[in-house]
């Protein structure tokens, strides 16, 4: 193995996330940049996924954590030996601060082309989310970015033989959504899908029972997930996923009923937050 590989090994090992992650989950809590399969790397923070994607023309970020984590962000990928200039593309998942704040400076830093669909763009270009987002009254405000493209459901972004597909699943936020790919190495070729978050929480005072159209979106969304062509489950929290158990070898990291899974859990969290607010 050449030295440079064997420095790009050593600065993603598995073993050295799940111990610096520990007992740490905040958004701003510094991970090291970790290797999850093939050319996927998540250079975000031990609460936040931030999802480097290498390809033969470049790299693409799928989200960018908050606007205090772009440094921590910016130092992970030069961490693996390439440059934040290397960075053709930002994919977003959802308009919230805590995913969506780092996007001005990793953008600017890069000069990367910033990708949502266009039910995201109000609130990326303001930094302020839509009012009909349930969390509204109760996000903080993020620096404004420049979306470059919009992207419809089922819409691709290409970049270096790598086909990146957006899925919408909106419900936690308006404009929220997923990506699917595949990624090829020795072991064969994963679908992986970078399911966006499909919780139902809101700000104080907002109850789900009071807008049935958008319980019918989230299901919709959690539906559309549960059906997805799934090998490989990555989410905009690592811990909703159980990312350190499945470094760790402590739960599969492919296993094709992850992202069933993962939305039957988000239809459980519904109901029961259905349930609560009826018996209020």
């Amino acid at each position: 193995m050449s030295a440079s590989l064997l420095l790009l090994a050593a600065a993603a090992d598995p073993a050295a996330w799940v111990s610096a992650c520990r007992g740490h989950g905040g958004w701003t809590d510094p991970a090291p940049p970790v290797r999850i399969a093939a050319d996927v790397y998540d250079v975000g923070t031990c609460g936040i996924t931030v999802l480097l994607v290498r390809t033969r023309a470049g790299l693409v970020l799928i989200d960018a954590g908050p606007a205090a984590a772009a440094p921590l962000v910016e130092r992970n990928i030069a961490r693996l030996g390439y440059r934040l200039r290397a960075v053709r593309y930002i994919l977003s998942g959802h308009e919230h601060h805590d995913h969506a704040g780092g996007f001005a400076a990793l953008q600017r830093r890069s000069g990367a082309i910033l990708v949502t669909r266009a039910a995201g763009r109000a609130a990326i270009e303001s930094g302020r989310p839509d009012p009909a987002d349930p969390q509204a009254r109760s996000l903080d405000p993020f620096p404004p970015a420049r979306v470059g493209r919009t992207v419809a459901d089922s819409g691709t972004v290409r970049l270096g033989g790598v086909t990146f597909t957006a899925v919408a699943t909106p419900g936690h936020s308006p404009g929220a959504t997923s990506w699917t790919w595949r990624t090829c190495d020795r072991s064969g070729c994963p679908t992986i899908v970078y399911a966006d978050s499909l919780t139902a929480v809101s700000a104080p005072g907002y109850r789900f029972s009071d807008h049935p159209a958008q319980v019918s979106t989230l299901r919709a969304s959690i539906a559309r997930v549960a059906a997805l062509d799934c090998d490989l489950l990555i989410t905009p929290h690592p811990g909703a996923s159980g990312l350190a158990d499945r470094l760790a070898g402590r739960a599969p990291l492919v296993d094709r009923t992850g992202c069933r899974r993962y939305a039957q859990d988000a239809a459980a969290g519904l109901d029961r937050r259905l349930a609560e607010e009826r018996a209020r």
